[in-house]
């Protein structure tokens, strides 16, 4: 499953809270087949058939598709000088 960074969490929060979103928003991901990538966006719900993570008051949805791409990836955030949020994927270490 995908997990989320301290950063993350910490970003994504504080979108939801900016965009004076509902409660229960979260940033959604979902696979664009047509360009062969993610898009991210905030929502105010999953849809029907996503992979919801909540970890610490932060969401992802996660379309089919993005949650079995993403299954052992750990998602990252930072923001610029500017205020321009970068997200990032990296592999999620297993537990030994």
């Amino acid at each position: 499953m995908l997990t989320l960074t301290e950063n993350a969490v910490l970003v994504i929060r504080d979108l939801t809270a900016q965009q004076a979103a509902p409660e229960g928003a979260g940033l959604r991901i979902a696979t664009d087949l047509a360009a062969g990538s993610l898009t991210l966006a905030l929502a105010e719900q999953p849809v029907q058939g996503d992979q919801v993570v909540d970890e610490s008051g932060a969401r992802i949805f996660l379309d089919a598709d993005a949650a079995q791409l993403l299954d052992d990836k750990a998602l990252d955030a930072a923001v610029d000088a500017e205020g321009t949020v970068q997200f990032g994927f990296a592999e999620n270490p297993r537990p030994v």
